[in-house]
This record gives structure tokens, sequence and C-alpha cells, in this order.
């Protein structure tokens, strides 16, 4: 993986990341059209860089960290099903990867199911306090996410609305879930790899993270704003048209399959 090809997958992640379209399945569709092969290493840079993007919400939201030990509590207890989940099944989920039919169908499904939420979760302006509960059942929605092209934000955002939550209370609870979840997967996937990582590779894993924290922090902003005000069907349409598009292009027979 060249420098370039690492600044625009940096580049597309702090997009992503944070919006309901998938961050994963937007890094697996520019790989597999830049020809990157699927090393290890790429594997591990798809994931690792996301230490980049959390870190945005961390600058962003800090005064929200210095709170009482309550809320370190409701993101242990939200972030503990994918904690367990994932390590089970890191194996297989690390098999979907690789799969771009997988990201195409997960988007088509997930872009219908934008398209209807807001109707089937009525948004909720008043904002309340988060339970325990709560927490644990948005928890259990992020799993769902473990599937590349679902969106680890969709499935969270969704899973907190569809507990009462408003649509900015439940976005900025998948911001804070995210710091967790995501730094867990990259140190566990740096773990595995790091005997394998080269000098090279360490440059072009800060480079990528560092882009990938300035892109979101822009890409943050944007969002909270613009879901306030129009929901989420636009990401849903979006979503079905990029999906229909890889489908028809698999179907074609244009090779979209990492190497």
């Amino acid at each position: 993986m060249s420098i370039w090809q690492a600044i625009i997958l940096a580049i597309v992640e702090g997009i992503t990341e944070f919006l309901p379209v998938s961050s994963t399945g937007h890094m697996i569709i520019a790989s597999s059209f830049m020809g990157i092969s699927h090393l290890e290493f790429t594997k591990m840079f798809t994931v690792n860089i996301q230490f980049g993007a959390i870190l945005s919400v961390l600058v962003l939201y800090w005064k929200r960290f210095f709170q009482t030990t309550d809320f370190y509590f409701k993101l242990f207890v939200a972030f503990l099903p994918a904690a367990i989940i994932g390590f089970l099944l890191n194996d297989f989920i690390d098999a979907m990867l690789e799969n771009v039919v997988v990201v195409a169908v997960s988007l088509l499904v997930g872009g219908i199911i934008l398209i209807f939420i807001d109707r089937i979760a009525n948004d909720n302006t008043r904002e309340r306090e988060i339970s325990y509960f709560d927490a644990l059942k948005i928890g259990f929605f992020q799993c769902i996410a473990m599937i590349p092209g679902v969106s680890r934000s969709a499935s969270t955002i969704i899973g907190g609305m569809l507990q009462g939550l408003s649509r900015k209370q439940a976005a900025e609870f998948s911001f804070f879930l995210a710091v967790p979840t995501m730094a867990a997967a990259g140190g566990y996937k740096l773990l595995k790899t790091y005997d394998t990582i080269q000098a090279e590779d360490i440059k072009v894993l800060l480079i990528g993270n560092l882009v990938a924290f300035v892109v979101a922090m822009l890409a943050i902003k944007f969002f909270i704003s613009f879901l306030t005000k129009y929901g989420f069907k636009v990401f849903g349409y979006y979503r079905i048209i990029l999906g229909l598009i890889l489908l028809g292009l698999l179907a074609s027979g244009y090779k979209l399959d990492v190497v």
C-alpha cells in the first residue's frame, strides 16, 4: 500500500465512520477499485485508522468525557456485547471483510431500512436520561455492524431511536460508544499483527490516522446538523444506489473482490 492509497482510504474512513453508510464497506470498495492487495497489513490498516477518527470524538466532545462515572459505566455496558461477540467471531468477521457481495447487499438492505426508520421510530425532540438497559440494547444493535456494509453508526443510532432517544442524542451516544469499541478493535488487530509491521508501515499508519482525524472532525459537525434537520432518507437513497451499482458491476462480471 502506497502513501497516496493510504491517504485516500483515510479520507474515506474519516468521511464515513460517523455517517450511516458503513466506513468498512466503503474502504473495502475503495481498496478493490485501487487494486490494493488484501494482506494482513491492509486488514489491520482499515481497522487501525479508526483510531484517528475516534480521536476526533474526544477532541470535539472532551467536556462530555469529564462527567460522572455513571457515563463510563453505561458506555462499558453498551460496549460489552460487541467485545464478547467480536472476540468469538473474529475469524468469521475477517473472512467477510474480503467479500464485496456482502457489502453490496448490506448497503442495499440498510438503505431501505434508513428510508423508513423515521416513520418506525418517531424522533423524540426531548432528551432523556439513557438507562443501563437502553445502553445494553444499543450495544446489541452495534453487533449487527460486524457485517461489512451495515454501518456501526447506523445500527447504534437506530438502536437508540428505537429506545425513544432523539436523533441528536442517539447520534452522540453512538459517537461516544465508538471510542471504546474502535479502540479495542484497533488495539486487538494491532496486537495480532505487530510482528509483521515494517518501518515503512508505521509511517503509512501515522499519516492515515492523521488524515482520518482531520476529516472525521468535519464529518461529525456536518452529520449532526444534517441529521437533526433532514433525518436519514438521503443516506438511505445513497446506500441503495451504491448497493445496486455494486451488484450490477458484479453481475456483469466486473472483478471487485479484493485480491
